[in-house]
């Protein structure tokens, strides 16, 4: 991953970091990677995430996956972190793979029937992941599927791996029925455990290759440095620092590839749940290059000045010409292929948020492969591990979603929980016709 501020720099944007102030600011960075490198040695909660691309094991993955490595599609019930890092490699890989991964991520009755209605289920496979076992919404939807199976006379035992924790009741039933597991890995957050069995399962059952994922996010490990000028993720973690504190309290995700859109789904719960903490942290926004040119670029251009605009851009990328046509208007089109009218639409948009002076940040990828795929989750998770220590914040607790899970569970008659108790007290002022 390969990193460009320049049209985040003060000289050419509102609000922007001068030079100077990235130079002052590197002081801090270099403080930051100290307590870093510390948190990776001493293997401690959060920062044992920056520890995977040697800690996981590809065989382990391999091995259990092996009894339903035929399968023709493979649902993995999970949700957050538990489905959103397994699905930014499976759909940036997609054309790859001749297995489809379908990912049980909310708990919408007709959504959730929509997929298992299509679906043949004597060839396909399930992986359900939680570290807790305890989820309710991936394992009411894990109830949901193993019904579903057990109706079409499919034996789900024979079509399940099980990702959890040491202990719960996912622990349980894999043991009892002598189900495949795999750990989710300790010390690692949901939402940084996309380069463990949590988010490779689905890469390997899709036949994608984890020895490239990994050694990609090695590479970006190497990177790490006690400078900002040094290490693309560090660059890109304190800039973002550096313009919120200038105004910039939004973040727009906009990845060039259509294979990259799940991505800025898992960067956005990446930052949001990572560094919301005591009224801080930019609030990220998902949108796609070009589609999003015609819904939000507007916005972004000539809207609040408080945005920061991230692009995301491979290099190289399979390529399709566009048919010459005898209508006058259209016949430059005819010499071009729709890879050169995506680049000059990229190209075009970044000069335009230039031009009227808006901060971006361009993150450039070779191509969308599982090395550079490797490389660009590893190098945002970087860059959210430093902007948390910039912000002083605990990059890894989630308090706020811990409450809103008790005051569901209450309300569901899971135990008596105080967060439940206050959706009794929610304030109306309703219209009605």
């Amino acid at each position: 991953m390969h990193v460009d501020i320049g049209n985040a720099l003060a000289s050419v944007a509102s609000p922007g970091v001068s030079r100077a102030a990235l130079e002052r600011l590197d002081t801090q960075v270099a403080d930051a990677h100290e307590r870093i490198e510390r948190g990776m040695a001493d293997h401690e909660h959060g920062y044992e995430a920056l520890n995977l691309p040697q800690r996981t094991d590809p065989d382990e993955i391999r091995a259990a996956v092996e009894p339903v490595a035929d399968a023709d599609a493979l649902i993995t019930v999970g949700i957050g972190g538990s489905a959103l890092g397994a699905a930014t490699i499976t759909n940036a890989l997609t054309d790859e793979s001749d297995t489809e991964a379908v990912y049980l991520d909310n708990v919408d009755p007709e959504w959730v029937s929509s997929h298992l209605d299509r679906l043949d289920l004597e060839n396909t496979a399930i992986n359900v992941v939680s570290r807790s076992g305890t989820t309710a919404e991936t394992l009411a939807n894990f109830l949901v599927v193993r019904d579903e199976f057990e109706s079409a006379g499919v034996d789900w035992t024979d079509r399940t791996i099980v990702t959890t924790g040491d202990a719960g009741p996912l622990r349980d039933l894999s043991d009892r029925h002598d189900l495949p597991s795999l750990k989710v890995p300790d010390g690692v957050p949901g939402r940084f455990s996309a380069l463990s069995a949590v988010g490779m399962v689905a890469a390997e059952v899709c036949g994608h290759d984890l020895e490239a994922l990994l050694e990609g996010a090695a590479a970006e490990a190497e990177t790490l440095s006690g400078s900002l000028f040094e290490c693309p993720a560090y660059a890109y973690g304190a800039t973002t620092y550096a313009l919120d504190q200038r105004g910039a309290g939004i973040n727009a995700m906009v990845p060039y590839a259509e294979s990259l859109e799940t991505a800025a789904e898992w960067f956005a719960q990446l930052w949001a749940e990572s560094l919301g903490k005591d009224d801080l942290g930019q609030t990220p926004v998902r949108a796609l290059g070009v589609t999003d040119q015609h819904s939000q670029l507007q916005l972004y251009r000539a809207g609040p000045r408080d945005k920061l605009v991230t692009f995301v851009s491979p290099g190289e990328t399979a390529d399709r010409a566009i048919p010459e046509t005898d209508v006058e208007d259209l016949a430059y089109l005819g010499d071009s292929t729709l890879g050169e009218l995506l680049e000059a639409e990229f190209e075009a948009t970044e000069a335009s948020l230039a031009a009227a002076g808006r901060p971006n940040v361009r993150l450039e990828l070779e191509r969308v492969d599982e090395y550079e795929l490797g490389g660009l989750l590893y190098g945002l998770e970087a860059a959210c591990v430093l902007a948390g220590e910039l912000y002083a914040v605990n990059t890894f607790e989630q308090p706020a979603v811990e409450w809103a899970k008790k005051a569901t569970r209450g309300l569901l008659g899971g135990g008596e929980f105080e967060e439940a108790e206050a959706v009794a007290e929610k304030t109306s002022l309703r219209v009605e016709r």
